[in-house]
């Protein structure tokens, strides 16, 4: 039941190149930063990976972006990273783009077995129609395009079908956790990283507190640890290392907004 790993490195060692990744986080909040850099240090590439976004350039899933790791995205929001844009609109990036409501609806649809449901979103767009460029080539033309997805009418309203999603493991960072895997996310953190974590057929969670079994309440368990096969402890220093997309601060003189 002891479910520690020794490193993070140790943890991500059997992560095959061509592997599929479910990838917790939002922007840079909650995202397994440490399990990333491990994965970049092993030298793993062609991946597959499922996430709300694709971190930002230099940090998060964009270390694996810009070293050429990365075959293939689903996510929702491309937002800051100028490598991401670049590589899909050069042709060496396929990108599969999803209503953010949705992706998560997949994702927990595919932790909790269900095949496919139907949703509102997207009906009448390119999302069921078909024709959103996945891969672009060199030049510019589309190279491959979504198809088009099965559309049903419940009492007068049109709704399209999703495909749950599951992928081969799951890199998740969770505020603490057990040794028997039990998790809790703290605050916006929690974003992505339950729904991926159930995704995966073999999850990995970073914690930054690790505790003894039976120190978490089941009342505050977020997610239970049969979710969960590999836990990381992450140092202080590793815990704390928070970085921010944008900042903003207000001041009662200006009542202004700096960003930085």
């Amino acid at each position: 039941m002891d479910k520690v790993c020794a490193s993070a490195a140790e943890a991500v060692a059997d992560i095959p190149d061509g592997a599929s990744l479910a990838v917790g986080g939002f922007g840079l909040s909650g995202i397994p930063g440490v399990l990333i850099q491990a994965l970049h240090a092993q030298g793993t590439t062609g991946l597959e990976v499922v996430s709300n976004n694709c971190g930002v350039d230099g940090r998060g899933l964009g270390v694996l972006l810009s070293a050429g790791r990365i075959a293939r995205v689903t996510g929702s929001y491309v937002g800051e990273n100028k490598e991401f844009a670049r590589q899909y609109l050069s042709g060496e990036l396929e990108v599969e783009l999803v209503p953010q409501g949705t992706l998560a609806e997949r994702l927990r649809a595919g932790g909790a077995g269900i095949p496919a449901f139907y949703t509102p979103a997207g009906v009448g767009t390119q999302v069921a129609k078909g024709g959103l460029p996945w891969r672009y080539r060199p030049d510019g033309t589309v190279a491959l395009a979504s198809p088009p997805k099965e559309t049903r009418d419940f009492a007068g309203r049109a709704y399209v079908l999703e495909h749950g999603i599951t992928t081969d493991f799951a890199l998740v960072r969770a505020w603490r956790g057990d040794r028997h895997g039990n998790l809790v996310f703290r605050k916006s953190a929690a974003n992505f990283n339950p729904l991926a974590a159930t995704a995966g057929r073999i999850t990995v969670a970073e914690v930054e507190q690790l505790v003894e079994p039976g120190e978490l309440s089941p009342d505050e368990v977020h997610l239970p640890g049969i979710f969960v096969q590999r836990v990381v402890e992450l140092t202080a220093a590793q815990a704390t290392d928070k970085q921010i997309e944008h900042l903003s601060l207000s001041t009662s003189s200006t009542r202004g907004t700096v960003r930085a």
